[in-house]
C-alpha cells in the first residue's frame, strides 16, 4: 500500500534522525574497540565490512572506467579512508560531541570558499566562535580537550571538505553507486598495513568480531541506506538543515555509551556549530532557487527550454 503525500515528509524526517542517531552511536561502539585494535584498525575493519556489502549489492563493473573515472575513485576511496581514520584517532582523545562539532568546520568552510559570500563568511565566524568557547572549557574545565585530539580532527575536517567534492565528482562522472562501492575498496586497500594484523586479531573473538559489525552497520550501512530514501522523501533544504544537528546527537551517543559529560559552555559552543550549519545550507538552498529562476528567466528571454537546477547535497560519512 502507498503512503500519503501527508505521512513521506514525516517518515523522510524520521529516516533522517534515524541516521544521525545512528552515525554517532556507531562511533561510540567503535570506541570500545579502541583499547584492542586502535582507531585505525577500527576504521580499516569498518571500512572493508562496508565495503565487501556494498560490493555484494552494487556488483561495479570498473574494467570498463575510463582513466578519469579511475582518478575520481581513488581521490574518493583516499578522502574516505583519511577522513574516517583521524576522526576515529580523533575520538580517541577527546570527546565525541565536541569532535563531531569540529569537524563541521569542513564543510562550513568549504562552502564559504565556493560561495565567497559574506554571509557564508559569517556562518563560519559564528562557528569559529563556538570553536573558541570549546577552548576555553578546555582550559577551565574538568576535561580539557587534549590538543592532540583537536589536530586529528581538525585534519579529518579538512579531509571532509576533500571528501565532498571528490563525491560530488564521483556522482557526475560514475554512474549508480559503482563510484561508492568501489571508493570504500580503495580505502580499505590504502588501511590493510594496519586493517590484517586487526582481522587477525578480531577473528579470534567473536565478541569483537561482533562490535566490528555493529559499527560498521551502524556507521556505513544504516545512515547510507537512510539518507537515501530520506532523499526521496524531503528536500534537500530541510534534509540539511536536519543533518545539522548530528553535533547534537554525537554528545547525546557520547554521554549514554561512553559517560562523557558535557559543560553548559561545551553544549553552547555545540548549539553555535549547529545553528551555523543550519543558517549555511538554508543560505546555499535560498542561493540555488534564486540561480535556478535567473536560469530559467535568461533561457526563457532566449527562447529556449527552462533549465532544471540540480545540485548535489554535501553528505558526511
Amino acid at each position: 500500500m502507498q503512503q500519503s503525500a501527508s505521512s513521506r515528509p514525516l517518515v523522510g524526517v524520521a529516516l533522517v534522525i534515524g541516521s544521525c542517531l545512528s552515525l554517532p552511536f556507531g562511533a561510540a561502539v567503535a570506541a570500545q574497540l579502541f583499547p584492542v585494535l586502535g582507531p585505525w584498525g577500527v576504521t580499516s575493519l569498518r571500512v572493508a565490512i562496508a565495503a565487501l556489502l556494498l560490493l555484494v549489492i552494487v556488483r561495479p563493473r570498473p574494467r570498463r572506467w575510463t582513466r578519469p573515472q579511475w582518478i575520481a575513485a581513488v581521490l574518493f576511496g583516499f578522502s574516505l579512508a583519511a577522513m574516517n581514520g583521524f576522526f576515529y584517532a580523533a575520538i580517541d582523545r577527546i570527546p565525541l560531541g565536541p569532535a563531531v562539532a569540529i569537524e563541521f568546520l569542513g564543510p562550513l568552510v568549504l562552502a564559504a570558499v565556493l560561495t565567497r559570500r559574506l554571509a557564508d563568511a559569517a556562518w563560519v565566524g559564528l562557528a569559529l566562535v563556538g570553536m573558541v568557547l570549546l577552548g576555553v572549557d578546555g582550559l577551565i574545565g574538568a576535561e580539557p580537550l587534549d590538543p592532540i585530539g583537536v589536530v586529528f580532527i581538525l585534519i579529518a575536517a579538512g579531509f571532509w571538505a576533500m571528501y565532498i567534492r571528490t563525491s560530488a565528482r564521483v556522482g557526475a562522472l560514475i554512474p549508480g553507486s559503482g563510484g561508492l562501492a568501489m571508493g570504500l575498496l580503495i580505502a580499505a586497500l590504502l588501511l590493510a598495513p594496519v586493517g590484517v594484523p586487526a582481522a587477525v586479531t578480531v577473528s579470534g573473538d567473536m565478541q569483537l568480531l561482533l562490535l566490528a559489525a555493529v559499527t560498521a552497520v551502524l556507521s556505513s550501512v544504516i545512515p547510507y541506506s537512510f539518507e537515501l530514501a530520506a532523499l526521496r522523501r524531503l528536500p534537500q533544504r530541510v534534509f540539511g538543515v536536519l543533518l545539522s544537528l548530528e553535533p547534537v546527537f554525537a554528545t547525546l551517543a557520547g554521554w549514554l555509551i561512553l559517560g562523557q559529560s558535557a559543560t553548559p559552555l561545551r553544549m553552547l559552543a555545540i548549539a553555535l556549530v549547529v545553528a551555523a550549519s543550519v543558517g549555511a545550507t538554508l543560505g546555499i538552498r535560498r542561493r540555488s532557487r534564486a540561480d535556478a529562476e535567473e536560469t530559467r528567466a535568461d533561457s526563457r528571454d532566449e527562447g529556449d527550454p527552462p533549465a532544471v537546477f540540480t545540485g548535489p547535497i554535501p553528505l558526511p560519512d
